[in-house]
């Protein structure tokens, strides 16, 4: 389907195959105009590719175009909700979705961006997979769940102790709405949204520590561009992780801003027009023109 607007040429949605063939939905924004640039989103945990509206309206008038998809378990994508085997399904997924669009969008620079749970997914992909500098501009970690998370004890608990035995076992992790953002009225469609859900299982409780560790341990190993946005007041990922990581980087384009008072959903928090002037500058300073 395409839509039309003053910023938007085109919107398109659809699906991949993911790691299985999983079906997995994707939708995107397209400029009028010429195109500059692509950011590619990683939602988090219980979220889904279309709860970026401030960010895609931003960058749409900038020239970028917006591409993201559901992970697995989530929104329109196949699966059950918030499962996986292995934490390299997540990874895999991400690495089919990019080159997708380096199929319909050859020669375009591209920026990744992963929010909370999407932030470890992309932190870790690259670490693992990107070793080529030129394989993408740079990459934007908001308010990723690398450290404490506003998780109840008991139930992470019951995670690892489930794992193994019940890998599917699913409950409700107890995340607080209200921490998302300060304006209420975005905090009243968060509970109208049937797309979002609050569930967890077992194995991937299991399987998202494991990775935080292993991201903390590698960190010396990061070779691109990096932007770190947190919310000071974040109470669904504490932001001292994401300021650890950061110390640990050695690369030396790297920059980190804390917003004093900031919830976890930045882009539609309360001073969300600071957040997007501070991602699209950053974007614009790394962007290399094609040639």
């Amino acid at each position: 389907m395409i839509y039309h607007s003053d910023t938007i040429a085109s919107y398109q949605e659809g699906t991949f195959s993911g790691v299985g063939g999983l079906d997995l939905y994707y939708q995107s924004w397209h400029p009028e105009g010429e195109l500059r640039g692509i950011l590619t989103i990683v939602h988090g945990l219980g979220g889904h590719s279309g709860l970026y509206k401030t960010i895609v309206k931003h960058l749409l008038s900038k020239g970028y175009a917006i591409y993201g998809f559901d992970l697995r378990g989530h929104g329109r994508s196949a699966g059950q909700r918030g499962y996986i085997n292995t934490w390299a399904e997540f990874r895999d997924d991400l690495q089919a979705f990019l080159t997708l669009i380096q199929q319909q969008q050859p020669g375009i620079p591209t920026f990744l961006l992963g929010h909370s749970l999407g932030g470890v997914i992309t932190l870790d992909y690259i670490l693992r997979y990107v070793q080529d500098k030129s394989a993408l501009q740079g990459v934007i970690a908001f308010a990723p769940s690398i450290g404490k998370v506003g998780v109840p004890r008991s139930r992470i608990i019951l995670g690892k102790l489930l794992s193994r035995v019940w890998p599917r076992f699913s409950l409700n992790i107890g995340l607080d709405f209200n921490a998302g953002s300060r304006d209420q009225k975005i905090l009243d469609t968060y509970t109208q949204d049937k797309l979002r859900h609050t569930l967890a299982t077992a194995r991937l409780s299991t399987e998202f520590f494991a990775t935080v560790d292993w991201i903390h341990t590698h960190a010396e190993k990061w070779q691109l561009p990096l932007l770190i946005l947190h919310g000071g007041a974040d109470r669904i990922a504490l932001p001292k992780g994401s300021e650890i990581f950061y110390q640990n980087v050695t690369y030396p384009d790297k920059l980190r801003i804390e917003y004093p008072g900031g919830y976890h959903d930045l882009h539609y928090d309360i001073n969300y027009l600071e957040v997007m002037t501070d991602l699209s500058s950053w974007m614009d300073q790394h962007l290399v023109s094609m040639v």
